[in-house]
């Protein structure tokens, strides 16, 4: 058995590794572990202490696979509540669909009980500081404009990531699963989804062949499919290692006007539990950590 996180995650590694000795399924693993980092508000690229939207608003995305079924659930710019990982996980286990969005999402939350929660003071006041760095004092005071959208590229800040946190693991019984959670892109356009809720983006499990799941620019990663595309790499004969690299050299070919700065983690496993990790830089051509 193994559990493997991207950086933030540690915090949830010792319940997740507690449910694997019991005998526990790595489904059960992942989303615990998951729940304790969108709890964590001294994170701020997960739960509603994570940097908000444009509006000033927080919007959660989650994602959580299982690799011995390929039942998956998720959740997109989900407001209001505590742990999106946990609506998408009954997304999966009560509804006929795979994704639930905004209102909805929102709407199927009420409906379950789960805990609600707002943006934290501090990650509020995150947000208020990039207004008064980045906006003038007369567009402010009459925030929010009619026109949001150029100040959407004025959110590609490397102060405030894009970051997410992956759980991966396997049970003593070779079941693979992935959860996936995030705030998303720091002020965002509202109603921006990156990766975390997109299955084959970045999130994908198999049990037949392995795990990936993604960090990082999720509009990257979307237009390669690239948690999907390790796994099949697996499946078409690579190792790990060598599947993980072909994932990352798409990732690094993409046009450079697609490749908006930042950069890609990907985190893996293979069938057999055994872990890999890779960057992928901002620089053109095969900037691969």
């Amino acid at each position: 058995m193994i559990v493997l996180t991207s950086r933030g995650g540690e915090v949830g590694i010792g319940a997740a590794i507690e449910i694997l000795r019991r005998g526990g399924s790595a489904l059960d693993a992942v989303e615990a572990a998951a729940r304790l980092v969108e709890a964590d508000e001294a994170n701020h690229t997960v739960g509603v202490s994570g940097w908000p939207n444009l509006l000033g608003q927080s919007e959660l995305d989650a994602s959580i696979m299982d690799g011995s079924t390929l039942a998956t659930g998720a959740v997109g710019a989900l407001r209001g509540y505590r742990h999106p990982i946990s609506v998408a996980r009954k997304v999966m286990e009560l509804l006929p669909h795979v994704m639930l969005v905004g209102e909805g999402a929102g709407r199927f939350a009420r409906e379950i009980g789960a805990e609600p929660a707002e943006l934290t003071s501090e990650a509020r006041q995150g947000w208020e500081a990039w207004l008064a760095d980045n906006v003038d004092a007369e567009a402010r005071s009459a925030w929010p404009p009619p026109l949001l959208a150029p100040y959407a590229w004025r959110t590609a800040d490397p102060e405030h990531p894009r970051g997410t946190v992956n759980i991966l693991a396997q049970d003593r019984q070779g079941h693979l699963a992935v959860a996936v959670s995030t705030s998303g892109w720091a002020w965002k356009y509202p109603g921006r989804l990156g990766d975390s809720p997109i299955i084959g983006a970045g999130n994908y499990c198999d049990d037949r062949y392995g795990a990936a799941a993604c960090t990082g620019v999720g509009e990257w990663t979307i237009r390669c499919s690239t948690a999907r595309s390790v796994v099949l790499y697996q499946k078409l004969g690579m190792a790990l290692e060598e599947a993980c690299r072909e994932a990352a050299r798409e990732l690094s070919e993409l046009p450079a006007r697609q490749r908006i700065a930042g950069r890609v983690n990907i985190v893996a496993l293979d069938r057999q539990g055994r872990p890999y990790g890779i960057t992928v830089g901002p620089k053109p051509g095969p900037g691969v950590e």
